[in-house]
């Protein structure tokens, strides 16, 4: 079976995006300052936008060098997703979510200055009868690949897939995006979660993906660090192989 490991010119160390899914900003700052240098990309979502201080934390990650993805989902009027967009463009963000429709996703391509934008296909934490259960009557598969075909059409820059359907993406459409694959899990840690499409760091690689989104393997690990340089050593060999 072919491998499709990703030739665009990122560094190793920023392929890994770390989730910090915790609460609030405190617990988010003590969690970087562990973590240190084996984690240079963060990925910032919903429950820490609740927390109030948001913005702050971006603020604060990006002082400290590090890259921050603001994984908002953001989904309303194409003229309200563009503004929000816009609004983000001046905060030093590297990637933003967004998951509608065409209309959605060209306002938000037009408003994106120097952000990427990123559209989600199908969240990891839905299966087959979950889409069933939504009203989608195809496969998976497909209906990531139409989404995603729709959205490189429309201009993003990339989408947001499970490791499993990165390599249909890369069979179809080549190099001409960029895979953000979270529900990723090593092979030793495969805790019973909301995540039901999962891969192994290995996995979501060899099917293409340019960068890979983990959480609580990380953050509920006896040593944090640890598991972070750990799976930063598995992304090193596999691109090692190439």
């Amino acid at each position: 079976m072919p491998r499709f490991l990703s030739h665009k010119p990122i560094p190793l160390a920023e392929r890994l995006l770390m989730a910090l899914d915790v609460p609030g900003i405190a617990e988010a700052q003590d969690l970087v300052e562990e973590l240190g240098e084996t984690v240079r990309f963060y990925k910032l979502g919903l429950e820490l936008l609740m927390s109030g201080d948001y913005f702050a934390l971006v603020k604060w990650l990006i002082a400290r060098d590090k890259k921050v993805f603001a994984d908002l989902k953001l989904f309303d009027v194409p003229a309200t997703v563009g503004r929000a967009v816009r609004a983000l463009g001046d905060k030093g963000l590297t990637f933003v979510t967004v998951h509608g429709n065409d209309a959605i996703m060209e306002a938000a391509v037009q408003a994106k200055d120097n952000l990427k934008i990123l559209a989600v296909t199908v969240l990891t934490s839905l299966d087959r009868g979950d889409l069933g259960d939504l009203g989608f009557r195809c496969d998976v598969q497909q209906l990531v690949l139409s989404r995603a075909r729709r959205a490189l059409a429309l201009g993003c820059d990339g989408v947001i897939s499970s490791g499993l359907e990165a390599r249909i993406l890369r069979s179809d459409l080549g190099e001409h995006l960029l895979v953000v694959s979270p529900g990723i899990r090593p092979v030793d840690n495969r805790p019973s979660d909301d995540q039901k499409r999962i891969a192994t760091v290995e996995q979501a690689f060899a099917n293409g993906a340019d960068y890979i989104v983990v959480g609580r393997p990380i953050r509920d690990a006896a040593n944090p660090r640890q598991a972070a340089a750990s799976i930063q050593a598995q992304i090193a060999r596999v691109f090692a192989s190439r």
